[in-house]
């Protein structure tokens, strides 16, 4: 696990080094977590951080597999994936969860960790749609 982290912040090391942003460019940044197998979750999380500490708010969608980070009976498994989501949110990103998602994986609103929203068009859309917004998908 700790190789795998590793492994995420030296690839956003590489990314940040290659585009750096600057002072005057505060896009939004919209991911769209649609996995919770691996290393690409964690590689969401740390350049989402990284990001957000450049001054891009970032918002994490997570749908298909990627609810799964955000249901507490997955703590076991996705211990550190909802740490590093907590602190995310705690840091002011915006991390919503798709409900059609949830309801084909049986996760449960009050099986959310806390601070996940659930995302519906207006809110969703909103985010995704917002003026500048960048997207990327793991």
């Amino acid at each position: 696990m700790i190789r795998q982290v590793l492994a995420a912040a030296a690839v956003v090391g590489v990314l940040a080094a290659a585009t750096p942003a600057s002072a005057d460019n505060d896009d939004p940044l919209f991911i769209s977590l649609i996995t919770s197998e691996g290393h690409r979750p964690d590689m969401a999380m740390v350049f989402s951080k990284a990001m957000m500490q450049r001054g891009h708010p970032v918002t994490i969608w997570l749908n298909d597999q990627g609810v799964l980070l955000a249901a507490k009976e997955n703590a076991g498994k996705y211990g550190e994936q909802q740490k590093q989501l907590g602190e995310l949110i705690t840091a002011g990103a915006t991390v919503i969860v798709c409900p059609m998602c949830m309801k084909h994986y049986g996760v449960k609103e009050s099986d959310l960790i806390p601070g996940v929203q659930l995302g519906d068009l207006d809110r969703t859309g909103h985010l995704l749609f917002k003026d500048d917004t960048q997207t990327l998908t793991w």
